[in-house]
C-alpha cells in the first residue's frame, strides 16, 4: 500500500465545536491517528473523517488543501472528490 499522509493540513485551530478548522479532527483523533501503523488503518480513519467532514460542511475546503499537500510530497491522495 502506498504511503498515506496525515489528514492534518497545518491549521490546528480548535474552534469548530472542539474540532480543528483545517481537518475537522478533535485533539483525541489527532493523537489516535499518530498511533496508527498500518496503511489500511490510516485509510479507514481518513474514510470516517471524510464522512464527518461532509456532515460538517468542511469536506471541499479540506480536500483541496489535502490534495495539494499530497501532490507537493509526491504521494497519491487516498481521497477522491
Amino acid at each position: 500500500m502506498a504511503k498515506i499522509l496525515s489528514p492534518c493540513v497545518g491549521v490546528c485551530k480548535f474552534k469548530l465545536n472542539k474540532r480543528c478548522l483545517g481537518c475537522a479532527m478533535t485533539k483525541k483523533q489527532k493523537k489516535k491517528y499518530k498511533k496508527l501503523d498500518s496503511g489500511q488503518d490510516k485509510l479507514a480513519f481518513i474514510t470516517k473523517l471524510v464522512s464527518k467532514q461532509k456532515d460538517l460542511g468542511r469536506h471541499d475546503y479540506w480536500l483541496r488543501i489535502y490534495t495539494r499537500k499530497c501532490a507537493k510530497k509526491g504521494v497519491r491522495s487516498p481521497v477522491t472528490a
